[in-house]
C-alpha cells in the first residue's frame, strides 16, 4: 500500500511540474501576413481614405499604425525583402525579370528571381514547427526549384506572373501566354466562379482548417492581387462609389490630406506638390469626367472587396477560437500604380487591351472582360500627400501603410512615426514567433544574414527608433536611387517624371518632398551621396544599359521571347538601317 502511495505521489508531483512548465512556455501565436498590391499611402480608412475598410480600421484601432514605413518601388524586389529580410539586390531581385536587360542578366544577382543564397521566413517557421500557407501572387521565380512550395510553404496556390485577370484565368499583358497559377508545385486551373480576393481567402481558410485541430501554430501569407492592374471589382462594390469622385483628383488629394491629419496619421497639414502628370480636371469633357470618376470607383470597390474578405478570414478564426492567438501584419508591396494610360480609350494602350479581348466600355468597367486602371491623375490622390508613385523613388512610390495587430501583442501604442524598411518585416515576424534568424549556413549551404531590424520594440512602445541617426538604408531601381538616414532622405528620380538630379529632403517635416535642402545643407548632401556610393558597391548595383527605359525593355523582352533572339536581332538591325536606306533613296532621286 505504501508503494502505491509513493507512486501516486510521484505521479502527482510530475503532473504538477508539467503543468508549471506548460504555464511557463508561452503559446506561439499564429501569424497572418496580408500583402496588398500597388496600394497607395492613403488608400485605406486608417490612413485617411474615404474608402470603406472597416476590417483594416479595426486592426489599426486595436494595433499599431506605422506612418513612416517604406518599401521597394515595385513588386518582386519588395517581396524578396519582405520574405527574406535581405536586400533585394543581394537576394537576386534588383528588378522584376520582365524589365531586366540581357546585359544585366549576365550578372549573377540580376536574374529577377529569388536566389538560393537566402532563406525565406516560411522555411524558418516551418522548421520551427509552424504550418506554412500561401495563397496569392508569388512573382519570385517559376522554375521548379523557385516555386513557393520549394521555399518553405507547406500548402500553396500561387500566381507566378506580375499580375493577371481577377475574374478568370487569363493574362493581363501580352508578355504572358497564359496566367500561370500553381498549387502545391503543380500547374493549376482556376475555378469558374473565381474572383481573386474571395478565392485567395477561401484557399487560406481551407489550408488553415485542414490542420487546425493538431494545435500547431500557422503562418499564412496572403499576397492579394488587389489593386494591381487590371483594376476589377464586383458590381455591388463599384456601385457604392459611383459619383463619389465626381469632383476630380485634385479635390480628392486635398480631402485625403485633410483626413490623414484628422485621424492623426500626420502631425499637421504638410505641404504637397502637384505632379506634372496630373492632368487638368476642369479641362475634361463631362463624359470624360464621368468615365474617370468610375475608374476610381472601381479602384475603391476593389479595395473594399479585399477588406471584406479579410473580414471573412477573421470571422472564421473567431468561430474556431483561433483569433485571440493570431497576429496580423498588413502592408503593400509598393506605392500606387500611376503608369496606366492617361486616356484608356485612345492610343496604343487601347489597341493593346482590345487585341487581348478586353473592353474599356464605361458600362462594364471593372467587371469580367473589362480592363481598368486609375491613371496618373487619381494615383496622385492615392499617394496623397506624397509625390511620385510606383517605379519611382519619391515617397509616393516607397511609403505605404503598415499595420501590426493582434491580441497576443497586448496593450501597444496606436502609432509610431519611426522609420521602418521592408527587410524589417521578416525579422519582426520571426521575433513574434520566437524563431531565430538563419546563421551563416542553412540547409547545407551558405546563406546571407538578415539585415532587417526587429520592429517589436516599436510595436511594444519600448523604443522610439530602431534605426539610429547615422544608420543608412539605400535603395535603387533602374538608376533611380534613395538613401534614408535619420529624418532625411536623399533621392533621385529619372525622367519622364523626374529630372535625374539628387535632392535632399526632411521627410518627417516634409513628406511631400516639396523643399529641397541640398543648397541649405551641402555637408549632409555630400555625406549621404558618399553613403549611397557605399550602398551601390555593397549591394552590387549594376549600371543601366545605354538608352534603357522600362517600356522599351518590356517590348524587347516580349519580342525576344515571342520571336527568338535571331529574329529580334534582325528586326533591330532593320530599324537601325532603315533611316540610312531612306536617306540613300532620297539622295538617288535628286
Amino acid at each position: 500500500m505504501m508503494c502505491y502511495a509513493r507512486i501516486l505521489l510521484a505521479l502527482v508531483i510530475v503532473s504538477s511540474i508539467n503543468v508549471l512548465v506548460a504555464a511557463e512556455v508561452p503559446r506561439r501565436p499564429n501569424i497572418v501576413f496580408l500583402l496588398a498590391d500597388d496600394l497607395g499611402y492613403t488608400d485605406i480608412a486608417p490612413y485617411g481614405s474615404e474608402v470603406n475598410t472597416p476590417t483594416l480600421q479595426a486592426l489599426a484601432d486595436t494595433g499599431i499604425r506605422f506612418s513612416n514605413y517604406h518599401t521597394a518601388a515595385n513588386c518582386a524586389p519588395a517581396r524578396a525583402m519582405l520574405l527574406t529580410g535581405v536586400s533585394n539586390h543581394l537576394a537576386g531581385v534588383p528588378n522584376i525579370p520582365e524589365m531586366l536587360s540581357a546585359e544585366q542578366k549576365l550578372v549573377e544577382n540580376y536574374q529577377g528571381v529569388l536566389g538560393d543564397n537566402v532563406v525565406t521566413i516560411a522555411t524558418l517557421l516551418e522548421g520551427a514547427g509552424y504550418h506554412t500557407y500561401m495563397a496569392g501572387k508569388w512573382h519570385l521565380g517559376s522554375e521548379p526549384n523557385k516555386l513557393p512550395s520549394r521555399r518553405g510553404f507547406e500548402r500553396t496556390v500561387a500566381l507566378m506572373d506580375s499580375g493577371a485577370d481577377n475574374w478568370e484565368q487569363r493574362p493581363y499583358l501580352p508578355i504572358y501566354d497564359a496566367a500561370n497559377w500553381f498549387a502545391d508545385g503543380e500547374r493549376f486551373d482556376l475555378p469558374e466562379d473565381f474572383y481573386s480576393s474571395r478565392f485567395l481567402i477561401d484557399k487560406t481558410i481551407e489550408f488553415i482548417d485542414s490542420n487546425l485541430a493538431d494545435g500547431k501554430p500557422f503562418f499564412a501569407y496572403v499576397p492579394f492581387q488587389a489593386v494591381h492592374l487590371p483594376v476589377q471589382a464586383p458590381q455591388e462594390y463599384i456601385d457604392r462609389y459611383l459619383g463619389v469622385y465626381d469632383a476630380g483628383w485634385d479635390a480628392l488629394r486635398e480631402d485625403r490630406l485633410t483626413r490623414a491629419v484628422e485621424v492623426g496619421l500626420l502631425p499637421g497639414k504638410v505641404p504637397m506638390a502637384r505632379m506634372d502628370t496630373t492632368g487638368d480636371w476642369d479641362a475634361l469633357s463631362d463624359a470624360r469626367k464621368q468615365y474617370e470618376s468610375k475608374r476610381m470607383a472601381v479602384y475603391a470597390g476593389m479595395i473594399e472587396a479585399m477588406d471584406d474578405n479579410i473580414g471573412r478570414l477573421m470571422a472564421y478564426l473567431q468561430a474556431q477560437g483561433a483569433l485571440d492567438n493570431t497576429i496580423f501584419v498588413f502592408t503593400s508591396d509598393n506605392g500606387a500604380e500611376g503608369s496606366g494610360p492617361v486616356d484608356p480609350l485612345t492610343g496604343p494602350n487601347s489597341l493593346m487591351t482590345a487585341s487581348m479581348g478586353y473592353s474599356t466600355d464605361y458600362e462594364t468597367l471593372g467587371l469580367k472582360g473589362s480592363f481598368s486602371s486609375i491613371g496618373p491623375g487619381f494615383t496622385s490622390a492615392a499617394a496623397s500627400p506624397l509625390a511620385f508613385y510606383k517605379f519611382y523613388t519619391g515617397e509616393g512610390g516607397l511609403r505605404v501603410p503598415l499595420i501590426v495587430s493582434g491580441q497576443p501583442l497586448g496593450n501597444i501604442p496606436k502609432q509610431t512615426d519611426a522609420f521602418a524598411w521592408a527587410t524589417d518585416i521578416a525579422a519582426t515576424i520571426l521575433a513574434l514567433a520566437n524563431v531565430a534568424s538563419p546563421e551563416a549556413r542553412y540547409g547545407g549551404r551558405p546563406v546571407l544574414p538578415m539585415t532587417g531590424r526587429d520592429l517589436t520594440p516599436l510595436v511594444k512602445g519600448t523604443v522610439d527608433r530602431v534605426y539610429g541617426e547615422n544608420d543608412a538604408i539605400g535603395y535603387e531601381l533602374t538608376g533611380q536611387g534613395a538613401l534614408f538616414r535619420g529624418d532625411f532622405k536623399l533621392v533621385r528620380n529619372l525622367p519622364p517624371l523626374g529630372d535625374g538630379q539628387w535632392r535632399l529632403f526632411n521627410i518627417v517635416q516634409d513628406p511631400g518632398e516639396t523643399l529641397d535642402l541640398s543648397s541649405q545643407d551641402p555637408g549632409r548632401l555630400q555625406a549621404m551621396l558618399a553613403a549611397y556610393e557605399v550602398f551601390e558597391v555593397e549591394n552590387q548595383v549594376q549600371p543601366l544599359p545605354a538608352g534603357y527605359t522600362r517600356g522599351t525593355q518590356l517590348l524587347v523582352n516580349l519580342l525576344r521571347d515571342r520571336l527568338g533572339p535571331a529574329v529580334l536581332l534582325g528586326l533591330l538591325t532593320l530599324l537601325v538601317l532603315l533611316p540610312f536606306g531612306v536617306y540613300v533613296r532620297m539622295k538617288r532621286k535628286r
